[in-house]
């Protein structure tokens, strides 16, 4: 009965940041999603429901499918997202934001700030969550985590032994991660505190597929609040790809009939997520969506502009109209499941 308790508690946590403001801008949302679906496009200063933060811009892994990993060799200038900057958008998007995701590329708690930005976010009134590899988990940052009021943590564990977890996560060791969680679930208990909700993501791949059954037995000892199982991106699929997984359910690519993959599914010429919500990188461009890996689609820069001036500018309005004529006009929709 108290678990029960403890997770209707978890299910209420983000609809206690709305706000009667809050609502009214989403309700504008859909509605101007709606027109534009059907052709009846105005332009409305509306505000996004959520934005994503790439907190720094480089990692301490090197997964063989992320942008970031792969860059690690090279001599990328290792940037922060801006503090003041931060304090700046929340300004501004404060009033009308429900969520802020502070994760895009990187590894957010390389980012010794990380705890202030989270901070600001949860005395903005506003829900907030992360995603982390959980190499840098232990009893102080756990602390640090509930005090500073993360509403949502992710630790990716792509493994239940550290011979197959390696081969994904390169560099990385299961079992910081493993007693990272530990310290999290009991920093929770010693300060009465229900959140962060943690949720184990564990990115299927031909490599570990066989170690399901297993994570749900660890997940179960950990007792963490969920445990889900991801399909996973992949950027060279279409002549197949040893990372592909046989599990048909968690398998984002088919192979057709001339041999060669491509996304499961009718990819139809909308999208929810470039209305909803917007990304920022590390040097402050806002961009469509986290599938903007190379941040080559940038509305423009919150430096030297306000949020909506980017957000609803018309570049943004053009690469909204083009998404709803022909979606395969742009190469990083391709691999995009959301509609």
């Amino acid at each position: 009965m108290k678990l029960l308790y403890l997770k209707i508690q978890l299910l209420i946590v983000p609809i206690r940041y709305l706000s009667i403001p809050k609502i009214i801008n989403g309700l504008k949302l859909v509605n101007s999603y709606l027109l534009s679906f059907f052709k009846i496009q105005k332009r409305k200063n509306i505000y996004p429901f959520f934005i994503s933060i790439e907190t720094t811009n480089f990692c301490n892994l090197r997964c063989p499918e992320c942008p970031v990993g792969k860059s690690n060799a090279l001599k990328t200038e290792k940037t922060f997202f801006n503090c003041t900057l931060y304090t700046k958008l929340l300004a501004e998007l404060g009033p009308t934001l429900h969520h802020v995701i502070l994760y895009f590329q990187g590894e957010p708690f390389l980012n010794k700030q990380l705890f202030q930005l989270i901070k600001q976010t949860h005395e903005a009134n506003i829900y907030s969550s992360t995603s982390t590899n959980g190499q840098f988990l232990n009893e102080k940052v756990a602390r640090e985590i509930i005090i500073s009021g993360l509403d949502k943590l992710i630790v990716s564990i792509d493994g239940s032994t550290q011979q197959v977890y390696e081969t994904y996560r390169v560099g990385g060791n299961l079992q910081k991660a493993i007693d990272g969680i530990k310290q999290l679930v009991q920093c929770k208990k010693e300060l009465k505190s229900i959140t962060p909700f943690i949720e184990i993501q564990f990115l299927v791949l031909k490599t570990n597929e066989h170690q399901m059954k297993e994570m749900q037995n660890l997940a179960k000892t950990l007792q963490v609040d969920r445990l889900t199982f991801k399909t996973a991106q992949l950027y060279d699929f279409e002549n197949g790809n040893e990372l592909l997984t046989t599990k048909k359910r968690y398998a984002r690519y088919k192979e057709g009939k001339d041999g060669k993959f491509k996304i499961k599914g009718h990819q139809n010429n909308r999208c929810w997520r470039l209305w909803s919500g917007a990304v920022v990188n590390v040097q402050g461009d806002v961009l469509p969506c986290c599938f903007d890996k190379s941040s080559a689609y940038s509305f423009g820069n919150i430096v030297d502009n306000s949020f909506l001036d980017c957000w609803q500018n018309n570049k943004a309005f053009d690469f909204r109209s083009r998404i709803l004529r022909d979606r395969k006009l742009f190469d990083m929709c391709r691999n995009c499941t959301n509609n």
